[in-house]
């Protein structure tokens, strides 16, 4: 049982940065592909190695992630013509998605060894620690401090949520 079909076209699909950001990267294999993107893996062979993907599939995914701008395609080889995919400013923007969701998986799903991966700051060697902190105030903060209040995108309709 997979995640339910939705209806792009709803206008609460349409308001809803959350729903129009799973369209691109909501499913298994495309997180697994930036994973590695961002480890450094470029070429559809090292992926599909990697992440012991089928070529359909891998070809699928990297095709949805040039055409919404996650990754750029360009050409390293032309005979025979070869091809790498690159991480764009967009993309790049994802990378604290993917620690946070490492982070959380090593908390609550990870074995009794601890995290099989961890992330560092290269240039001090400190282990990385997302959070929330405020560029106004300068204080760190927990989701429990977060309210929701309608953007200049929201239908007229919406009321803010806690």
């Amino acid at each position: 049982m997979g995640i339910p079909e939705h209806d792009p076209d709803s206008e609460a699909e349409i308001a809803c940065s959350i729903a129009r950001s799973l369209d691109i990267v909501g499913d298994r294999w495309t997180i697994l592909i930036l994973r590695d993107a961002f480890r450094g893996l470029r070429r559809f062979d090292e992926f599909r190695r990697d992440l012991e993907i089928p070529r359909a599939v891998l070809a699928d995914r990297l095709r949805k992630l040039v055409e919404s701008g996650v990754m750029v395609k360009r050409r390293y080889q032309d005979h025979p013509p070869r091809d790498e995919y690159r991480l764009t400013r967009m993309g790049m923007q994802l990378s604290p998605i993917l620690v946070s969701l490492m982070q959380w998986g090593d908390r609550w799903l990870g074995g009794p060894d601890g995290a099989p991966t961890l992330l560092v700051h290269e240039p001090c060697g400190t282990e990385v620690d997302l959070g929330f902190h405020c560029g106004t105030c300068g204080e760190d903060f927990t989701p429990a401090a977060i309210i929701s209040r309608p953007g200049p995108g929201a239908p007229h309709e919406t009321a803010p949520r806690a």
